[in-house]
């Protein structure tokens, strides 16, 4: 794959090379992960993971405003600071681009929500393989890998088989039980607007 498109419930295409009409503008102060359900479906679909899953994890990071000036701005004060609707490290992004051969860049993140959303659900999938199918019975299989993407694959490798999360990684998952519901009901919206729209 040498990069990517999105078709959305009839809201045109959008890349990492531009943009369309139809695509929710990132507004300061006001991102509601909701705005992007479409493209959350359409790159479960194509990667093979939960929906809900990638949409609660956008619930997750969506704890800072997400606008391309104000990433500008809070990277030229922190360089190492994650980007993107998706919060995505720069080394995380690397690793996910050379494994599935995306043309985009790290800085696309910050400027289009789809190719965020898409390299999200690329890592998810890729933390999903490298996860034992037996685990630990007190998480579900989501929430280790909320926890991965999060904390990283070894820690949630280690948590799969027993070892306690530390508190900012209880924190996150607790965060992310709280928004999974939340996070049902925006793509469970979007649905229905879908339906009405094709019928």
């Amino acid at each position: 794959m040498t990069g990517w498109t999105t078709e959305a419930s009839g809201q045109g295409v959008r890349s990492a090379a531009g943009h369309d009409a139809g695509t929710p503008p990132l507004r300061p102060g006001e991102y509601d992960p909701a705005d992007y359900a479409a493209y959350v479906v359409r790159s479960a679909d194509a990667t093979g993971v939960s929906p809900t899953l990638v949409m609660t994890v956008l619930h997750n990071e969506a704890y800072k405003p997400h606008h391309p000036l104000l990433e500008r701005l809070w990277q030229w004060w922190k360089p190492g600071a994650s980007f993107g609707v998706v919060n995505m490290h720069r080394a995380t992004f690397e690793r996910v681009r050379r494994t599935h051969g995306l043309s985009c860049r790290w800085q696309d993140l910050r400027d289009d929500p789809a190719t965020a959303i898409h390299a999200a659900a690329l890592h998810l999938k890729d933390l999903d393989r490298s996860l034992p199918r037996r685990h630990v019975p007190r998480y579900t299989r989501d929430e280790l890998l909320a926890l991965g993407y999060n904390t990283g694959e070894r820690n949630m490798r280690a948590f799969a088989r027993g070892v306690p999360p530390g508190p900012m990684a209880r924190s996150y998952l607790r965060r992310f039980r709280t928004h999974r519901g939340r996070a049902a009901e925006a793509l469970a919206e979007w649905g229905g607007r879908r339906d009405a729209v094709t019928d």
